[in-house]
């Protein structure tokens, strides 16, 4: 193959998936490591991708944030196993946040119905899953509808946030990186996140393996105020132990 060849096959690649890995990559398209990385700086010069830590992510997806419906029929089956290892962190009796996202949702779903608990979330699809569960006391924070994720985000929100203590919030996240931390594209959203995580006493991410070594525009938090990241088995080795190496400890499900 040809590098046009690789080149045009690379692009396909990131725009379908939202990234691509140069260990994936080198094997896919049998050639070396230093091939994919080179290939990888010339489609970065022609302004089509951004270098990310052991891959690339297209420009498009970090000017173009895909919607909730589009998003919920992605990795399906990646993120039920993860919401279902997240139920191991919820706290009998205890109080949680659910930050909106499809993987929190689904989180959401799995609640069990045979202890109590106390849900604030920003999320009006998780509020209409558990607005009548007898179980549970819910608290939808008000503020202005983002359209693209249905989260409730604004000062309202993050006015309220401030005089809660909640045991566990849940994030969902569009980016993490050991240098970086957590980051989404959204500014308010980032800003409602942050919220969350002062809120709360211990802070556990759920975040498939695609979200590893992305950065996006929006800072959320440092990688040394989360307590425990809840991933796929699909993640890298070298992303799973570079994040564990920055503080939380890394769960694959």
């Amino acid at each position: 193959m040809y590098a046009p060849e690789r080149h045009q096959a690379i692009l396909a690649k990131a725009r379908h998936a939202g990234r691509v890995e140069v260990r994936t990559l080198a094997e896919e398209l049998d050639v070396t490591p230093e091939t994919i990385r080179r290939d990888l700086t010339v489609l970065e010069r022609r302004g089509l991708l951004h270098r990310a830590h052991g891959g690339a992510i297209p420009v498009d997806r970090l000017s173009v944030e895909p919607d909730v419906t589009y998003r919920e029929g992605v990795l399906s089956a990646e993120k039920e196993r993860i919401a279902r290892m997240a139920l191991s962190e919820i706290p009998a009796g205890g109080s949680i946040i659910l930050d909106a996202g499809t993987t929190t949702a689904r989180l959401a779903a799995l609640l069990p119905q045979d202890i109590e608990l106390t849900v604030v979330t920003n999320s009006i699809p998780i509020a209409a899953v558990l607005a009548t569960r007898p179980n549970i006391q819910l608290h939808l924070l008000g503020g202005h509808v983002r359209p693209i994720t249905l989260a409730m985000v604004g000062s309202w929100p993050e006015d309220a946030l401030k005089s809660l203590s909640v045991d566990v919030a849940f994030l969902g996240i569009n980016g993490l990186t050991p240098e970086r931390g957590l980051t989404t594209p959204d500014l308010e959203e980032a800003r409602i996140k942050s919220a969350f995580v002062d809120a709360a006493r211990r802070t556990v991410v759920l975040a498939d393996h695609t979200k590893f070594g992305r950065e996006d525009f929006g800072h959320v938090a440092p990688m040394s105020r989360i307590d425990t990241v809840i991933t796929d088995s699909n993640i890298d080795n070298e992303h799973l132990l570079e994040i564990e190496m920055s503080g939380p400890d890394v769960v694959v499900a």
